[in-house]
């Protein structure tokens, strides 16, 4: 019950039209149920004689009939089904809004394929259930109930007979209803398997080729397709047999009636015209009787695929905006603080009793070996997990009191595996702006916006490689950046994060995939930059860290040393390894 009213939801907002287009199926089916009756009277008239003005006007009469059935049942399709269109749409809106307020961990235990699936495949099936359903179910009981009553009123013995076979449909419809409510749920789980298996492919595209699993992955896709067909065709097989089965005893009940009906017109009981108006009435009965099942079909499969879809849209966001969230009176300055921040993952702890200070203004550092912590710290910074109350703070409130728009409009970030959406250049940097497309296009806000664009490249070292492309920063990077080498995808990403200065920028690994040149004159742009803001770099590299005010060494979740570089070499700990280290490796490397 639950889901339905969930559904009415949706349905009440355009109940004007849906009692609009009800009443043109009211007018159709009206109109349609009037024909037989013309008919007749027209045979019973004609068998009396037939005259020029009596086909004008049966056919005239027939005519009309035809063009205002015609025109009500374009109506009637136009306004249920542009209905269903629109709820249709505000669905896919209100699921792709949900999918946004979900964290990372969501996405991290839900294929992208099954979840594309569903806001595509399964919301088609809702749309089939609210749109044609209804207006079939709406006509199929006005055909229903007018037809039989006429029936009976023409021959009430002939009726009875007629409707011997029907609860043999009426089973028919019961059993295999379930049975294809079942195989429905099947087949769209087994879409979501082959919608899964072709995104990761397409996605891994690179990984795919340069290991020469080409094969692989076609035999993987084709198994999975094979089974989409298989449990395709066992659906088939079953409604194979379930319209069949209606077919045949709706003819059984026609064979009945063409039997006795035929004794009652050699008997006068009725007339020809009687008896041709009653089989035409028959003939529309055993409309609604198959339309019932394909109908209960619709049914079965929209309320299978709504329910996958509110799997997704009840799964409350693990982060969202508290009541007591509030801005700061003086926009956000940058000072970072941890307070004792413990943090685990699945049980597994990761940060453990963390604190640390991070003035407005001051560059830091976070560095460490592999799964130390230092991407867990920065993204609870950034609330894409949630930390602990009183853990976490920005200027002195605890971030989890700040609004999540103004938090993470306050941080330009710059992940370790930067992501580019298939677009300009410009657009990819430009991501974070809040220019419209009309701005853009309207004379100094474009200009501006381009401006900043720009700078912001220059600022990363991406102005050299868009000059050598073929649109310069028009040019489309393709899938993910796939046209993009890795260090143009982060240089990229760090302008991405300049270009709307925040007030706290962090560089997570960002300089991992540029040689150590370019590295140095990035670097070198960014510090008039991270000056003027609050800035976090997260790297393996000491030379990138190495002019910070502060580093931040993390081992085991924990920070166990602290200072500037100078002062942790002198001590010997784990940052002057890490220091010898590296020295070591790029002298090996340039022997």
């Amino acid at each position: 019950m639950t889901a339905f009213r969930r559904l009415g939801g949706y349905v009440l907002r355009y109940r004007r039209d849906f009692l609009l287009g009800l009443g043109c199926v009211v007018v159709t089916t009206g109109v349609a149920l009037v024909a037989p009756m013309v008919l007749r009277y027209a045979i019973d008239d004609l068998t009396r004689g037939v005259t020029r003005a009596k086909l004008f006007q049966y056919g005239s009469l027939l005519l009309a009939i035809g063009l205002i059935g015609g025109v009500f049942r374009f109506l009637m399709r136009r306004i249920l089904i542009g209905a269903s269109r629109h709820i249709e749409y505000d669905m896919r809106n209100d699921f792709y809004a949900h999918l946004e307020t979900l964290p990372l961990a969501y996405f991290q235990s839900h294929r992208t394929g099954d979840l594309m699936s569903r806001a595509t495949n399964d919301l088609n099936a809702v749309r089939m259930m609210i749109g044609p359903s209804i207006m079939y179910s709406a006509n199929t009981l006005l055909v229903f109930v007018v037809a039989l009553a006429i029936m009976l009123s023409i021959d009430v013995r002939l009726t009875l007979l007629s409707l011997i076979p029907l609860p043999f449909v009426s089973i028919s419809v019961k059993f295999f209803g379930s049975a294809i409510h079942r195989r429905f749920e099947q087949i769209q789980a087994q879409l979501s398997e082959v919608s899964a298996v072709a995104q990761e492919s397409l996605s891994g595209v690179r990984v795919v080729r340069a290991y020469g699993q080409e094969a692989a992955e076609l035999e993987r896709f084709r198994r999975s397709n094979e089974e989409y067909v298989a449990r395709n065709r066992r659906l088939i097989a079953l409604q194979g047999f379930f319209f069949p089965s209606m077919a045949f005893f709706l003819g059984l009940g026609a064979l009945v009636v063409l039997w006795a009906g035929s004794g009652e017109v050699i008997r006068g009981r009725i007339t020809i015209g009687q008896f041709v108006a009653f089989n035409a009435y028959l003939t529309m009965l055993s409309w609604p009787m198959i339309a019932f099942g394909w109908v209960t079909n619709m049914l079965q499969r929209g309320m299978a695929s709504w329910k996958r879809m509110l799997e997704v849209l009840d799964t409350p966001p693990a982060i969202a905006d508290a009541e007591t969230a509030r801005v700061p009176a003086h926009g956000i300055r940058g000072d970072i603080e941890f307070r004792d921040l413990v943090f685990s993952y699945d049980g597994r702890l990761v940060l453990d009793h963390v604190s640390a200070r991070i003035e407005a203004g001051q560059t830091a550092a976070l560095v460490g070996p592999t799964g130390s912590g230092k991407s867990t710290l920065i993204s609870l910074l950034a609330r894409l997990h949630d930390p602990p109350p009183g853990s976490v703070f920005i200027d002195g409130i605890d971030v989890r009191d700040m609004p999540l728009a103004v938090l993470r409009g306050a941080i330009g970030l710059v992940p370790q595996e930067p992501f580019l959406f298939s677009d300009t250049v410009a657009d990819n940097v430009a991501f974070g702006l809040d220019a419209t497309v009309g701005a853009e296009r309207a004379g100094g806000a474009g200009e501006n916006r381009m401006r900043r664009i720009v700078d912001a490249a220059a600022i990363a070292r991406l102005d050299k490689d868009v000059a050598d492309f073929p649109n310069g920063y028009g040019t489309m990077v393709g899938e993910r950046g796939i046209t993009l080498s890795g260090g143009q995808k982060q240089r990229t990403a760090i302008a991405r994060a300049v270009v709307i200065e925040p007030s706290i920028l962090i560089l997570d690994d960002a300089l991992s995939a540029v040689d150590t040149y370019t590295e140095e004159e990035i670097l070198s742009r960014l510090r008039a930059v991270m000056r003027q803001r609050t800035a976090i770099i997260v790297s393996h590299r000491i030379s990138t860290v190495r002019d910070a005010d502060v580093i931040f060494v993390l081992d085991e979740g924990r920070i166990v040393e602290r200072g500037t570089h100078e002062e942790l070499i002198r001590r010997g700990g784990l940052y002057a390894e890490l220091h010898k280290k590296q020295l070591l490796e790029e002298e090996l490397a340039a022997s």
